[in-house]
């Protein structure tokens, strides 16, 4: 699919997740069949102002190639000043500009979903970035700001009419947060409603979920998130279910030796402390459901040693061989 100036081989898409969509993580999802992955979103001042630990936040691996970066803020000045900083890196492909995220702290902030209630000012944000930008300008957005104020389609327009390469929609309000059921229709409706290619995101976790919202939406590509927390396999199952091949689930020994390369790769990119203390969480997600999970867990998390946890998911492992 094409997107603005780029090609993409095939519309399979990792979405940004704070906290999870890390250089690590984005690697292996690469390697599993996201034909682009996102970074973890970006704070616009911050990268204006010059944040180190911003900074860190976008580095692309040589395994990745390139990678789109996901940007928030609600100041069309700075975020053009910001976004300038990406002209020059080839590794950065796409700048994508944060308008669904339904956090707190962001919203107080008139940043995130909360620009769907403010449709001027989201226009004069795109129209800023894509004047500065010599990426394509993407947007992430969501069906509305609650069940009174849902105006994704109307939404979808202007920032068309700003300038947007392309959209992605997730059928859920700011209201519902992650809870609930994604709209597949909104996403159905804003396709109909604009030119620009449309990625559709919410409640796929599966191969055949991703089919099924491709052909309902007839969206241009589909968007997972956290179907893919300590699944990266997702990405080949829905390759699979898109052409029509074997499915292939992971075994449990596959799914804890992705997660020992993932960790050895943290510990690697991070260090020991901050890797030991990140890593518990991707852990729990690999590990899900299988067996004496709740007992690896409580386990894993007293450590401090990167050694001791790797001995642990390798005496692990053992059970299921």
């Amino acid at each position: 699919m094409k997107v603005g100036n780029l090609s993409f081989e095939g519309n399979v898409f990792l979405a940004p997740m704070a906290g999870v969509t890390d250089i690590v993580f984005r690697k292996i999802c690469k390697g599993m069949g996201a034909d682009l992955t996102y970074t973890e979103m970006v704070s616009a001042k911050a990268l204006y102002y010059g944040s180190e630990n911003t900074e860190e936040l976008m580095k692309i691996s040589d395994e990745e190639e390139y990678a789109a970066v996901q940007m928030f803020g609600s100041e069309p000045d700075i975020m053009a000043k910001a976004c300038e900083k990406f002209n020059e890196d080839d590794k950065i492909c796409i700048i994508d500009i944060n308008m669904g995220c339904p956090a707190h702290k962001i919203v107080k902030n008139g940043e995130g979903s909360a620009l769907m209630k403010s449709p001027k000012l989201a226009y004069e944000i795109v129209k800023a970035v894509k004047k500065a930008s010599n990426k394509p300008v993407t947007v992430k957005f969501r069906k509305g700001f609650d069940e009174d104020n849902i105006n994704a389609v109307e939404f979808a327009k202007v920032i068309e009419d700003a300038g947007a390469d392309m959209i992605t929609v997730h059928g859920r309000t700011r209201a519902q947060m992650y809870e609930g059921k994604a709209d597949w229709d909104i996403i159905k409706a804003v396709k109909k409603s604009v030119s620009i290619p449309v990625i559709g995101n919410g409640d796929i976790v599966s191969g055949e979920d991703a089919v099924r919202m491709l052909e309902y939406t007839n969206c241009d590509g589909v968007m997972v998130a956290r179907a893919a927390m300590g699944n990266p396999w997702i990405f080949r199952e829905i390759k699979a279910a898109i052409n029509s091949t074997q499915i292939i689930k992971p075994t449990p020994v596959e799914k804890l030796d992705m997660c020992i390369f993932h960790y050895k790769e943290a510990v690697k990119y991070y260090g020991e402390k901050k890797a030991v203390r990140e890593m518990r969480k991707n852990i729990a997600w690999y590990i899900k459901s299988l067996k004496n999970c709740t007992d690896i867990k409580c386990l894993i998390n007293s450590e401090e040693s990167s050694d001791e946890v790797i001995g642990i998911l390798e005496q692990y492992r053992k059970d299921f061989l």
